[in-house]
């Protein structure tokens, strides 16, 4: 009796994936490779308006790289910015739970608020991009502040998804 019911069970099982087809080859959009083909850059158009800008570097970076390449400036592509050329355009990121805290070489003076934003944008889009949650807040720490300079902003062009990323 246990034999035919094995068997039973065995046919059973056979029996009920016969109705799948075998289907061909299917054409798809490439397989990710986990490398950033480069980084996002915040900058501003004719109008004062934020644009990113995909900068080819091959890699994405780090957060204090990216904001290091946006203080370079957006080159010959058009674009404008609302921050100072600096001497020393090398800014330094520490990134805890829910804040990156932005040490730049620039006086509050040298950043307009559009050029606060661009700062601020490209920072995130960088953490966001290497998988830190979209729900950080970033504090820009300047050589010489200003009263309310280094209160937590957000990104106007990032929003914030459900709570954990």
């Amino acid at each position: 009796m246990n034999r035919a019911r094995s068997a039973t069970v065995v046919a059973a099982l056979l029996l009920g994936g016969c109705g799948v087809q075998p289907s061909g080859v299917t054409d798809a959009a490439e397989a990710p490779t986990g490398i950033a083909p480069g980084v996002t850059l915040y900058f501003l158009d004719q109008n004062g308006t934020l644009r990113p800008q995909q900068r080819r570097s091959g890699r994405l970076g780090t957060v204090a790289e990216a904001v290091t390449l946006l203080l370079y400036g957006p080159g010959q592509s058009g674009l404008r910015t609302g921050i100072s050329p600096s001497e020393s355009p090398r800014a330094e990121a520490v990134t805890t739970p829910g804040t990156i805290e932005l040490r730049l070489p620039l006086a509050a003076g040298e950043v307009t608020p559009p050029g606060a934003d661009q700062i601020v944008c490209t920072a995130l889009a960088t953490h966001i991009q290497s998988g830190g949650p979209a729900r950080t807040t970033v504090r820009l720490i300047f050589t010489i502040p200003e009263p309310g300079s280094d209160t937590p902003r957000t990104c106007p062009l990032i929003s914030p998804r459900a709570p954990g990323r």
